[in-house]
């Protein structure tokens, strides 16, 4: 689960960025689903719920978290992503630990967002 902001704003993100689609919606929460599964949960950073605050909205979000997502072709989120105008924060590289391409890009909170192709480090059956 990630804390934001603005959940609207970050779910038409994640879901041009992941070729996904909302599994939820709304103003205070938001899933982020693709083929039936949860690849993201979205939660606003000033609204308590059941549980209370998820994060000090007067913090800065993000500082030190770089979300991960492995995709099937690299090639098509790239320019899903790039669509979206997020800032490059790392253009397309080969990660030489992982061996595979990436792309780094900030989220509309500033979060660090890590798109990777399939990995030749890990081949898929």
């Amino acid at each position: 689960m990630l804390v934001v902001r603005d959940v609207p704003a970050s779910s038409r993100f994640y879901q041009q960025a992941l070729a996904a689609e909302s599994g939820h919606g709304g103003d205070e929460y938001e899933q982020i689903v693709s083929n039936g599964e949860i690849l993201l949960q979205l939660h606003a950073v000033d609204v308590e719920h059941h549980h209370g605050r998820l994060a000090d909205p007067d913090r800065p979000l993000g500082n030190g978290v770089l979300l991960w997502f492995e995709v099937a072709d690299f090639n098509a989120t790239v320019e899903q992503v790039r669509a979206t105008g997020a800032p490059v924060v790392r253009d397309v590289h080969t990660n030489p630990n992982a061996r595979q391409q990436e792309i780094w890009v900030s989220d509309p909170d500033g979060y660090l967002v890590v798109l990777a192709g399939p990995s030749e480090y890990r081949p898929r059956a």
